[in-house]
């Protein structure tokens, strides 16, 4: 024991902060046993370092490793509990999801550790605040998701981004018959669009432009967002959130990789803002034809920084979820070409306007079941102010980290059945007992309630997704114009991999032929 001791205080010289993991390590192999957790079933867990371990072992499986161990437990929740990380309970069971989410929502707002993870990306933007401030800005920003909104988006803004500018050069790899990332081009094309929505620009010649071609470099400003959700993504995933303080304190790594993208978002955004200022008219009205989202809140009169944030987030969720959404949709669909063909029928109409895109049940099924599988969003997370009991008994103390889980959810057993690992749309469908038209013979389908707290994806309770309508609409667009006009043959992969990022990617891309439908 007496060499032990010597050993110690050799380490303990030269190089603490080993010496600390080691006598950690070492209490814990004294005792050596597992901790009995109060809830369901979880991962080993040790005194001191809980289950840092398995967290480690599981690091690049995080999403199955959930799935796997709250599928094992009697509640659907279980609790991570590991050195250096907050306590978290993740959940995959609805009503706990409807009791964070709306029951006692006051109880569960994002929390400081969340936003000081996103803090230096998004700022006070509406996706990183609580309190009187996220009311405010939702309340302002609830105004620009009307029908009319929608419908000037279909008409000022999908209509031109896709038959002025996707379908041309979707013509082009036709004809070149070359394989092209279908994922990257879907995520070149949201980015276009939410930029023409929030900051109106849509001229081929500006220089934030996202280019459509993969051959050529993304905008500076597309790169910077890639980058800066990116790193504030793996600060959240950190086996150890001291590593991503030390390094953001001494300027190095990841964290000055982050710091530059930031720069850059902000300053080309404020450039933007400040051009635009200088284009309105002297009482701040809108010049003639300006709809987009940032004239709105200049004429508003809102203070720079707050629209500046307000914009970054609202780029950052428009553009990465729908193109997410949309290339696991397209994977899916590569397998089922009966499900396609019943696509097609429904979307064979004369003109893609608000009304017919609205009846597309068919394939906003299709999307829904797809969501189902891949969410956009994997898990969020909250923080509880109060001590609190949530449905199914758990425990939750305050400075708690929540997590819901929509991957997961989306393949509990108990919720969508033993056949929850199939793509099947129908599920998402009640048929009809009178004709859907009255001068059609033909049966058609209605979607079903489904409930919101079992089907997160787009959050639920006060803080669910404003532009969720505008989202369906975007997509169910995009597909319908794209499967009239081509096939879309995948070459590749055979397996993708499902990467939880801020918003959730197709590790490799999604490699496609694009060829005319005939």
């Amino acid at each position: 024991m007496s060499n032990m001791g010597a050993f110690i205080t050799f380490l303990l010289s030269f190089q603490p902060l080993p010496v600390i993991f080691f006598l950690l390590f070492y209490i814990t192999l004294i005792k050596f046993r597992r901790v009995k957790k109060s809830i369901g079933t979880g991962p080993t867990t040790y005194p001191v370092i809980g289950c840092l371990i398995s967290f480690y072992k599981n690091r690049f499986r995080l999403l199955n490793w959930y799935t796997e161990l709250l599928a094992q437990s009697p509640t659907n929740t279980i609790l991570i509990q590991r050195l250096g990380a907050r306590k978290t309970i993740i959940t995959a069971n609805q009503h706990n999801v409807e009791y964070i989410l709306k029951t006692n929502f006051k109880n569960f707002p994002k929390g400081k550790p969340f936003t000081e993870i996103l803090g230096d990306f998004l700022g006070k933007g509406i996706f990183n605040v609580d309190g009187d401030l996220w009311i405010k800005q939702r309340k302002l920003a609830s105004h620009e998701f009307s029908l009319r909104s929608i419908n000037e988006f279909i008409v000022n803004t999908l209509d031109e981004e896709v038959n002025g500018k996707l379908l041309p050069f979707m013509d082009s790899l036709s004809i070149e018959n070359k394989v092209v990332d279908f994922q990257e081009l879907l995520g070149r094309f949201s980015f276009n669009v939410i930029c023409k929505f929030t900051l109106g620009i849509n001229s081929d010649n500006d220089s934030n432009r996202c280019c459509l071609d993969p051959c050529f470099p993304i905008s500076p400003l597309a790169r910077a967002f890639d980058v800066a959700a990116e790193v504030s993504a793996r600060r959240g995933a950190a086996p150890l959130f001291l590593v991503w303080r030390v390094k953001k304190w001494l300027g190095v790594g990841s964290e000055k990789k982050l710091r530059e993208a930031v720069n850059e978002v902000k300053t080309r955004v404020m450039e933007i803002i400040l051009e635009r200022k200088k284009k309105m008219n002297v009482k701040g009205e809108e010049l003639d034809g300006d709809q987009d989202l940032l004239s709105r809140l200049i004429s508003s009169g809102h203070d720079e920084e707050v629209i500046r944030d307000m914009m970054i987030s609202f780029i950052m969720a428009g553009r990465d979820t729908t193109s997410s959404a949309m290339t696991w949709f397209f994977w899916l669909l590569s397998h089922y070409p009966n499900i396609e063909h019943k696509i097609l029928k429904e979307a064979n109409c004369d003109s893609l306007d608000y009304e017919s895109l609205k009846n597309m049940n068919f394939l906003k099924a299709c999307l829904c079941e797809s969501m189902r599988l891949y969410p956009p969003v994997a898990w969020d997370s909250k923080h509880a102010t109060c001590d609190d009991v949530l449905p199914d008994g758990t425990s939750v103390k305050s400075g708690d980290r929540v997590t819901y889980f929509p991957y997961g959810m989306g393949r509990m057993e108990n919720i969508w059945g033993k056949d929850w690992f199939k793509f099947k749309p129908n599920r998402w469908l009640v048929e009809t007992v009178e004709p859907i038209e009255p001068e059609s013979n033909q049966i058609g389908t209605i979607l079903k309630e489904i409930c919101p707290f079992k089907f997160p994806v787009f959050q639920a309770g006060p803080r669910v997704c404003l532009g969720k309508e505008m989202a369906f609409i975007q997509m169910k667009y995009v597909v319908a114009t794209i499967l009239r006009r081509f096939n879309i043959k995948v070459v590749g992969p055979k397996k993708p991999i499902f990467v939880p990022l801020l918003t959730a990617h197709m590790a490799g891309g999604l490699k496609v032929l694009i060829s005319k439908r005939v």
